[in-house]
C-alpha cells in the first residue's frame, strides 16, 4: 500500500537539505520505493516535504540505511512526521 509522509521541521536548513541531497544522493541513486518527492521553506525557514512511497516498510529501510545515517551526520534535528494510507494517487504530469 503507498504511503504519504509529511514532514515539517524548524532548523532544518536549505543548507542542511542541500548536504542531504548530496549525502543520499537520490539525483543519481535512486532511493528504492521511493516515487515523489516536494519541498519548500516557509517565510520562518521551516521546511514542509511531502513524499509518496511505495510502502512503509521501503520508507523505513530508507530511513535506516540512507537517510538516518546523513541526517545524523549533518546534525538535522528531528522534523514533525506524519504517515499516512494514500486512498486514491493521481499523477496528471510529469515535471523535471
Amino acid at each position: 500500500m503507498e504511503i504519504i509522509t509529511t514532514i515539517v521541521g524548524q532548523g532544518f536548513t536549505k543548507d542542511m537539505y542541500e548536504k542531504l541531497r548530496q549525502g543520499v544522493n537520490w539525483d543519481d541513486e535512486p532511493v528504492d520505493g521511493w516515487i515523489a518527492h516536494v519541498v519548500y521553506f516557509d517565510e520562518a525557514g521551516g521546511i514542509h516535504m511531502t513524499n509518496i512511497w511505495e510502502s512503509a516498510q521501503h520508507m523505513q529501510v530508507a530511513f535506516a540505511n540512507r537517510f538516518g545515517p546523513v541526517m545524523r551526520r549533518i546534525g538535522i534535528p528531528p522534523p514533525h512526521v506524519e504517515v499516512n494510507e494514500i486512498f486514491n494517487l493521481s499523477v496528471f504530469q510529469a515535471t523535471g
